[in-house]
């Protein structure tokens, strides 16, 4: 674990977390890596156990909810709600994916919020925007998938849509919350004003899909159809090798001809059709289904080598199982192991980005919920006696 709490860019900064399943506890967990001081608000209802959906606190539990501390609060409960807007006249930031109208019936709006506490910055993460005509509507990260145009994608290329097997949208989303919340606090920092943000998760990830799908359809007139040509290509996937599988991809002119001539065919770098970036764009499929073909003519390990050779991108296909062994990952440390005072010894995965200076590393375990209430409150003033008028201790 991190010896040092105060080596991380937020150390400082108080953020309530009042939200629920992965988007908005992910984009917290990602501010208290970098020092934030991240306290979690749950419901009493919540179990002891079986956060995550696993035996125990479970897997995602255990990632989302490191280095953060946790408090048990009725927000419908009168005294429970003194406590909360206690915690929020002590925070920074307060995030929340609670829908509008729960807000509205609490007296927790931005609106409420900010009124009182104008430097705060109140992030909504939601699920459509809102101002327009689904702003009621639910939204889980399937939902999302579906409407925002990702599982369409796979429709192009095999006919029917598909979800991605990840839940891409509370994990995109939550970097979008994590990025408007650091840019409010630099704005704060420069100006001293706080900020009211929304992050809606269909709007996000539209933006996200369009990066390279709305090609010529930006411009008016269109110059083109929506999509990715390249990207939308049923021969475009983890080839057969002899062995096993293997992500093979010539991209550049010069890996084209370099792969031209090791299927002993270098004619076909002159042929129009593959001669510049835009003609091979064109006729990705037919080049995709080449390198299908040749693939199965040797194993892995060595296209491997072959594409070491010539600087061709390419990579075995991994499965999970084998993740947890790669050597690469094993000398980076990416997925350490630590000693949690409930579950015992576990495996996390650590954040990624590497700093000079700063620290993202473990500094608490993930809390058994509401383990820290007693201690958040007394460091916000409050005795005994009133601690015990809340309802997790009544």
């Amino acid at each position: 674990m991190a010896q040092n709490a105060q080596t991380g860019a937020l150390h400082g900064i108080r953020v309530v977390d009042l939200t629920t399943i992965l988007m908005g506890p992910l984009a917290c967990r990602i501010l208290a890596d970098h020092g934030a001081d991240v306290i979690q608000v749950v419901p009493p209802s919540v179990e002891e156990t079986g956060a995550g959906g696993d035996d125990g606190i479970g897997g995602i539990a255990l990632d989302i909810h490191r280095n953060k501390r946790s408090v048990k609060l009725n927000l419908k409960s009168e005294s429970d709600r003194r406590a909360m807007w206690d915690l929020i006249a002590s925070a920074d930031i307060l995030v929340t994916n609670m829908r509008a109208a729960a807000l509205a019936r609490l007296g927790f709006t931005a609106e409420d919020v900010r009124t009182k506490y104008p430097r705060l910055i109140y992030c909504l993460a939601n699920g459509y925007g809102q101002d327009g005509p689904y702003a009621s509507r639910a939204a889980y990260d399937d939902a999302i998938q579906a409407l925002s145009g990702f599982a369409g994608m796979s429709a192009m290329i095999s006919g029917e849509p598909q979800y991605a097997p990840s839940v891409i949208v509370d994990k995109v989303c939550s970097l979008f919350i994590v990025q408007a919340v650091m840019a409010a606090l630099l704005n704060r920092h420069a100006n001293g004003e706080g900020q009211t943000i929304n992050v809606p998760m269909f709007e996000t990830m539209v933006a996200f899909n369009m990066v390279e799908h709305l090609r010529g359809a930006a411009l008016i007139p269109p110059r083109g159809n929506v999509g990715y040509t390249r990207l939308l290509n049923r021969e475009r996937r983890p080839y057969q090798s002899a062995d096993g599988w293997v992500a093979l991809l010539p991209y550049s002119e010069a890996n084209w001809h370099d792969f031209f001539d090791i299927i002993g065919s270098p004619e076909l770098a002159s042929n129009p059709k593959y001669a510049t970036h835009s003609a091979r764009m064109q006729n990705a499929e037919e080049l995709y289904r080449m390198v299908a073909t040749a693939a199965p003519q040797k194993t892995t390990d060595e296209w491997m080598a072959i594409c070491d050779q010539y600087s061709i991108p390419c990579n075995p296909v991994l499965g999970f199982d084998e993740l947890m062994t790669d050597p690469h990952l094993d000398a980076v440390q990416l997925m350490p192991v630590e000693n949690h005072p409930v579950e015992g010894p576990y495996r996390y995965v650590r954040d990624p980005i590497e700093y000079d200076t700063l620290d993202t590393g473990l500094r608490f375990h993930a809390p058994v919920p509401g383990e820290h209430t007693r201690e958040v409150m007394g460091e916000l003033g409050w005795v005994d006696d009133d601690i015990q008028t809340l309802q997790v201790f009544s």
